[in-house]
């Protein structure tokens, strides 16, 4: 009995210090590389988009303002096209401060850039301090979007579509 009691008493004292192993923080898991999207709805492209824009988030304070428009063969593509510059219009001239990310990517691409190169031209020159924009399209549009861009001071960042 007094054996059995030693040992209670060694284990019970023991206890806190094989409870002390140090505890690692959980890996993280690496985000699933997501295919660029064949298909021309929003829908699908809306993880891509995720997958595409998850290293640039650091800094950004709210969500991002992401302008799609879908394949030029969509119906209303003209319509789609004239709302997306409009609202693109809008809220660049009600200012976008620092902090904020404003993303383009299209199964248009062409169309896209030339919303850009339609609307940036009325922003202030310097007035976008750190805020990012981020073009998602193929590489030789890439220097028309920075062109246009630039000027208003923004922090330019182009992800080739793939």
């Amino acid at each position: 009995m007094n054996m059995l009691t030693r040992l209670l008493l060694v284990s019970v004292l023991l206890m806190p210090f094989a409870a002390c192993k140090k505890h690692e923080a959980p890996q993280a898991a690496a985000p699933v590389a997501v295919a660029l999207p064949s298909s021309d709805k929003q829908a699908d492209w809306i993880a891509y988009l995720n997958y595409k824009l998850l290293p640039y988030m650091e800094g950004i304070t709210g969500s991002p303002f992401v302008y799609f428009l879908p394949s030029a063969s969509t119906a209303d593509f003209d319509g789609a096209y004239s709302r997306q510059l409009d609202k693109l219009k809008e809220d660049l001239g009600r200012g976008i401060i620092q902090g904020n990310m404003l993303v383009f990517a299209s199964p248009a691409s062409d169309k896209e850039v030339e919303m850009i190169e339609a609307a940036f031209p009325a922003v202030p020159p310097g007035s976008m301090k750190d805020v990012k924009v981020v073009f998602i399209g193929p590489s030789n549009l890439n220097d028309r979007v920075k062109a246009a861009v630039t000027p208003a001071g923004v922090n330019y960042i182009f992800v080739e579509a793939k």
